[in-house]
């Protein structure tokens, strides 16, 4: 049984851009949600790299490893280095909870904020072309301004020059889904969880491209991984119920949906639509309903 849902705003943060993006409809109308994905630098006067990697300045005795595009002390670039040589995780990328915490942040940034992110990253890029955190920051400004397609060169160099950057193959995982190119989106969320395991919005993500392909058993699976890094991630549970839902386990489908419901009230309305409220009634199953040119339905007050 094939399901119509809507992306969540956890799986297709970017912002503002949900109003505007298509995805595919199919018989079942989309769980409400309330987190996001999407990993853009949030205005900090720290001492370290920013959510692109990118380096803020310092009074002690910094280089820059072309490389990965950080800003590093010798040490910290030759680690990264020798990490990019074996293929292993950048040791300076950020942790999962930390990145987690940036993309909270940048939710809260403006077009004009984007904007200057792009005419940051191009003036980097001029001086130094090989620095995979500038095309990382303009690849996401381009994102977050709608220009998905012309994101995804940027995207590639970035990883050509860093391939073990997991905010790299996940925010390229993201871009994918908003062009609905699921595949790829599934391909590169596994990229970003090779280099961070612990990433609960990437297996989410994963989750989510899988969905619209239709995969719904090994949704469940990712869904399962994002809930055992974090109990409390409501659209994982939502989600995975949905999922189950789709395969006919309306007992797991119940029970997740409920503990999402008691996470995110909103949650409540999937739980009426794809179990019932009660044992025994029949789930609302409505048709196919979509804004013009827009697979998306978000809740009332939402962008």
């Amino acid at each position: 049984m094939k399901i119509h849902f809507r992306p969540s705003m956890a799986a297709l943060g970017l912002l503002a851009f949900l109003t505007n993006c298509a995805t595919t409809v199919t018989e079942k109308e989309k769980p409400s949600n309330t987190s996001q994905l999407m990993n853009m630098p949030a205005a900090s006067d720290a001492r370290r790299p920013d959510s692109t990697g990118a380096a803020t300045s310092a009074p002690d005795a910094r280089t820059t490893d072309e490389a990965n595009g950080i800003a590093a002390t010798p040490a910290t670039a030759v680690a990264s280095a020798a990490a990019l040589a074996a293929d292993r995780p950048d040791p300076n990328a950020l942790s999962a909870s930390a990145a987690s915490a940036e993309r909270e942040k940048e939710k809260k940034m403006t077009a004009l904020d984007y904007r200057n992110m792009l005419a940051n990253a191009d003036a980097i890029i001029k001086v130094e072309p090989k620095n995979s955190a500038a095309y990382l920051q303009r690849a996401k400004a381009k994102s977050y301004l709608k220009d998905y397609a012309q994101a995804l060169p940027d995207y590639a160099t970035a990883i050509k020059y860093q391939r073990n950057n997991p905010d790299a193959y996940y925010n390229r995982g993201v871009n994918h889904l908003m062009m609905k190119q699921y595949k790829s989106a599934t391909s590169d969320f596994s990229g970003a969880i090779k280099y961070r395991a612990d990433d609960k919005e990437s297996y989410f993500g994963r989750g989510v491209a899988k969905m619209q392909m239709y995969q719904y058993k090994s949704a469940v699976i990712d869904f399962t991984k994002a809930i055992q890094l974090d109990s409390t991630y409501a659209d994982a549970w939502e989600y995975r119920g949905i999922s189950y839902s789709s395969f006919d386990k309306l007992s797991e489908a119940r029970r997740d949906l409920e503990k999402a419901a008691t996470l995110n009230p909103e949650a409540a309305k999937s739980l009426k639509r794809y179990v019932g409220n009660e044992e025994g009634k029949a789930p609302i199953k409505p048709a196919p309903v979509a804004r013009p040119g827009t697979g998306y339905h978000p809740r009332p007050g939402q962008h």
